[in-house]
């Protein structure tokens, strides 16, 4: 059985994300940015990390461009998380989408928007691929869609 994918950010990526998390959590959002927060399957403790919300059709996803990282993994156990911009903090429940034709939309709507800054980590696909391509990197990109509760 191979390993799931997983792209692991350059130092430089490392250093931008805790930025761009920094300036979340303190109110300022780039084009979109929120700071998740999840509790961690093991420590138990909240684990931090900047995303980029994704609405499609209407419905909210989070969506992994690196793969199964470590958020993926904590989110699969947690069911659950919140996203912060400055004070305004935003429960959520998380659901795991299927590796199927919707995922696919929400992937190619997903690089349309963001592709400008993730496209390094989907291995040549983009928003112009093919569908039978996007179906094909379904597997390596978690899609959750998530349902704010607070």
């Amino acid at each position: 059985m191979s390993q799931p994918y997983y792209l692991r950010g350059s130092a430089f990526n490392v250093r931008m994300n805790s930025l761009v998390g920094w300036l979340a959590r303190h109110g300022i959002s780039l084009m979109g940015t929120a700071e998740m927060s999840v509790r961690g399957r093991r420590s138990g403790q909240m684990q931090r990390i900047p995303v980029n919300p994704h609405t499609h059709r209407g419905t909210q996803y989070l969506v992994s461009a690196r793969g199964h990282s470590q958020w993926v993994r904590n989110m699969r156990v947690a069911g659950g998380g919140e996203l912060r911009v400055g004070r305004k903090a935003r429960a959520f429940t998380a659901q795991e989408i299927a590796d199927d034709a919707q995922k696919a939309q929400v992937l190619r709507a997903y690089l349309e928007r963001w592709g400008w800054e993730v496209d390094q980590y989907f291995q040549g696909v983009t928003a112009k691929s093919t569908d039978s391509e996007l179906l094909a990197a379904c597997p390596d990109h978690p899609v959750f869609r998530i349902t704010v509760t607070g």
